[in-house]
């Protein structure tokens, strides 16, 4: 997968720093509750209509791996897609996109529960340290699947099986989003009652569960750690609004508070982004809440902060590396942590070669000593919150910026060069 995303001839853009932003700019529907959603449809021969998706990469990806099993797939509206599970010819599963996108894991637990014995490739995604599926494997297991594990390319195929699903107590080794996501898929319509301990609460997790409400599914303890659920012999179709993407809120209140001028950045839920904004209130950013929108402005005294990513309602590990510009520029060290991936801080060398002040103290935790200016350098975006966090410095920094692999911030943010220009932003996507 490594190799494969090296390989990839990918777009860049070209970013001329120090323009003033001003403006208005909506948040799209979240990657991270979009992709569950698209999965939960498998559980249904009705049809479901999802609405609010953002379409990106990964979500196209989603969409083309349910096509090529031969589900139906029709495009409603810009934003709101049909789809109807009435056949699953999970045999014919484009392996290639799975390995493109960390949300196909979720298909482990949707197929089991649909049609019991399926093979699958191990998913793709961000290059942020070692993630293995264990955690959710594991968990899937308790539940009754018999799960071959690949031994190394090319027999990197996963062999999965299951005679009968039952509802079982699963203590979770981690919080992990994933794996809660998969085994609520799985236990929905398995037999009898499961309950997840160290569930994850996050709002994606949450929207998953509302959107199987709606179908027909037994779950209480939504946003808590421990998640029960009756499993039915049934689901029936819905339709579903995707909830706004706080990661991308977060990218841009961020880009509003580090570049002059003023930002409204509107569809929000700022219930999802407590611990982030009372971290931007200690920093001393300027701005103001209304109910579904956030007014941000140039705020040029930043003061340093520690902040460590968290299970949900903590910080979140995506919007550490939005806040490390904010962090350049403020006065004093600060200290980041992510105690989840020991390759999160990839983007910490593209930073230094901007002329940032960064010390990595281990590979969970980095000193960000300020304030310090920045300015242009050809860098490459690793994944895509630190292609998001290179963006936010190019747009501060003094001179002209060129960012490599941009198909990585692709998977995560739509057209997020054309929105920035609205705003006033210099930014050119260049084919190569």
């Amino acid at each position: 997968m490594i190799l494969l995303a090296l390989l990839v001839k990918s777009d860049k853009f070209i970013i001329q720093g120090g323009k003033e932003l001003n403006g208005e700019i909506e948040v799209r529907g979240s990657k991270n509750a979009a992709g569950p959603a698209l999965v939960a449809a498998l559980l249904t021969q009705d049809e479901c209509i999802i609405d609010n998706l953002p379409f990106i990469e990964d979500i196209s990806n989603i969409l083309e791996i349910l096509k090529s099993m031969g589900i139906e797939v029709e495009k409603i509206s810009e934003r709101k897609v049909k789809i109807k599970a009435q056949i699953v010819k999970s045999e014919k599963m484009d392996f290639e996109k799975v390995s493109k996108t960390r949300i196909s894991v979720l298909f482990f637990g949707a197929l089991l529960a649909r049609v019991k014995n399926f093979k699958m490739p191990p998913p793709g995604g961000d290059r942020i340290g070692l993630r293995p599926i264990s955690v959710q494997l594991n968990a899937l297991e308790k539940l009754g699947a018999k799960i071959e594990r690949p031994k190394g390319y090319p027999d990197n195929i996963y062999e999965v099986s299951c005679k009968k699903l039952e509802g079982k107590e699963i203590v979770l080794e981690e919080f992990s989003v994933t794996a809660t996501e998969a085994v609520i898929l799985a236990a929905v319509l398995a037999e009898g009652k499961t309950i997840i301990k160290g569930a994850a609460a996050e709002p994606h997790v949450q929207d998953l569960g509302e959107m199987l409400l709606k179908m027909g599914a037994k779950i209480e303890g939504l946003g808590t750690h421990t998640i029960k659920i009756d499993g039915v012999k049934i689901l029936h179709g819905c339709g579903h609004s995707v909830i706004p993407d706080p990661i991308e809120a977060g990218t841009f209140i961020a880009i509003g508070a580090l570049i002059p001028g003023k930002i409204k950045v509107t569809g929000v839920d700022l219930s999802h982004l407590d611990l982030f904004l009372a971290k931007l209130e200690e920093m001393g950013v300027n701005f103001e809440r209304g109910e579904d929108y956030v007014l941000v402005s140039h705020s040029p005294k930043l003061k340093a902060i520690k902040v460590q990513a968290l299970p949900y309602p903590g910080f979140p590990t995506d919007l550490l590396p939005i806040i490390v510009p904010l962090l350049i520029s403020a006065e004093g060290k600060s200290l980041v942590h992510d105690p989840l991936y020991e390759n999160r801080f990839n983007y910490i060398q593209e930073l230094k070669k901007m002329g940032a002040e960064i010390e990595m103290v281990d590979p969970h935790r980095t000193f960000v000593f300020g304030p310090t200016k920045l300015s242009g350098a050809a860098i490459d975006s690793w994944d895509i919150r630190a292609g998001a966090c290179l963006v936010i410095a190019a747009l501060s920094a003094e001179g002209k910026t060129v960012i490599e692999n941009i198909f990585q911030i692709d998977r995560g943010y739509e057209k997020i060069e054309e929105r920035l220009q609205k705003l006033g932003a210099d930014i050119k996507r260049i084919s190569n």
